[in-house]
């Protein structure tokens, strides 16, 4: 069986790649925090951050390190912990609808706030939407 996970790394304005577009590590940065500041604070959020656990401290890195190799930057998370395996590292979590929908709304929330480009956003909802309905693992 083969990954249903592919890195974005084709370039965008055939010049950039997304990592580049969204300002390197420090805008990847911003965006998983802002993500994760959202998640805390959202009433709407509450499935999603409940299935957290009590700190969000090694999510922020995790996800950090895994987009910025998904986006074309550096391969952090393959560094630290080899190929992502998302469905399986995702197991563990009771993933649902309601968490599906939820990680996509905050994540276009977070990069609605970070100001990134209408058009970017589309393309990478649609890419994260397709990943988030891959690692659910429950029905609802």
């Amino acid at each position: 069986m083969t990954s249903r996970v592919h890195t974005i790394t084709e370039p965008v304005e055939n010049t950039r790649s997304i990592f580049d577009l969204l300002g390197g590590e420090p805008g990847v940065r911003a965006l998983v925090d802002r993500f994760y500041d959202l998640m805390d604070m959202e009433p709407d959020l509450k499935e999603l951050r409940a299935a957290h656990g009590p700190s969000l401290d090694e999510a922020r890195d995790k996800l950090f390190w895994f987009l910025c190799g998904y986006f074309g930057g550096p391969d952090h998370y393959i560094e630290r912990f080899g190929h992502p395996r998302l469905r399986a590292r995702h197991l563990p979590f009771s993933i649902g609808e309601a968490e599906r929908d939820q990680w996509v709304t905050c994540i276009g929330r977070a990069m609605e706030d970070q100001g990134i480009e209408p058009a970017l956003v589309d393309r990478l909802l649609q890419s994260f939407y397709g990943v988030a309905d891959w690692m659910r693992n429950r029905e609802g």
